[in-house]
């Protein structure tokens, strides 16, 4: 069984939400989906800007949290911790030790926010998804955060020098990703060892960033920049809303 001895069992995660279940997040199982609070990344397509905040308090208490899960055994698969940023969290590795006492597979999304809490966790998860955002030295344009870039590419190669299963993403925008941005992205994780590769087209649903939102999507991405992306990775897709 996989533990995490040494993280802290005093504290309880703080969670913003609870969906019981989705067949979207955890790909291949039917999984449940814990929402951490808290993002020091303020990317303008984010589709949870509420739970942006580290709140003073959870919306919803962490044994309650455990309560509902213990009813889904035997419903669903697994559970994927997400967020917000779900390894802000100092209680993560605890929570997620709890659930897999229940028997669940556990999965992470994440943007590689905290590479070297990451890498803790690495060894307690079955599968993570992570939101590769642009160019390593063009990350702050989407996070508005400096030095962000270094985050997401040690928390990239963390993952793959892991052995986890994993998926990596990337959200397009015109006024974000130029094709040449992101052809040039996919170059540098195919050149990582990445073979799992998705692209995801902008949604305007949950977004608050109305700049975004006015800008038409046709012809975007072209169908010659996919069949590039397509021939770097034996794994890829193309998510549309």
């Amino acid at each position: 069984m996989k533990t995490a001895p040494g993280f802290p069992t005093e504290r309880s995660l703080r969670v913003g939400g609870v969906t019981p279940f989705t067949a979207t997040d955890y790909p291949g199982k039917l999984a449940a989906v814990v929402f951490v609070q808290g993002c020091p990344w303020r990317c303008g397509y984010c589709h949870n800007p509420h739970l942006q905040p580290r709140l003073g308090e959870s919306s919803l208490a962490w044994q309650q949290v455990l309560d509902l899960l213990r009813r889904r055994v035997g419903l669903i698969d697994a559970v994927v911790f997400s967020g917000g940023e779900p390894t802000i969290d100092a209680a993560l590795a605890h929570a997620i030790c709890a659930v897999r006492e229940l028997g669940f597979d556990i999965g992470l999304h994440s943007a590689g926010t905290y590479p070297k809490r990451l890498a803790e966790i690495l060894p307690l998860l079955d599968w993570v998804g992570i939101d590769i955002k642009a160019p390593f030295a063009h990350y702050d344009r989407i996070t508005r955060v400096a030095g962000s870039g270094d985050k997401a590419r040690a928390a990239a190669e963390a993952i793959l020098a892991s052995g986890v299963d994993y998926e990596f993403r990337t959200t397009i925008h015109p006024s974000l990703l130029s094709e040449d941005d992101i052809l040039a992205l996919a170059q540098s994780l195919a050149q990582m060892g990445a073979n799992n590769y998705v692209l995801q087209i902008f949604r305007a649903q949950g977004s608050r960033d109305e700049a975004l939102n006015a800008v038409a999507m046709a012809a975007y991405p072209s169908a010659e920049l996919l069949r590039q992306v397509t021939q770097l990775f034996p794994n890829f897709n193309l998510r549309s809303a």
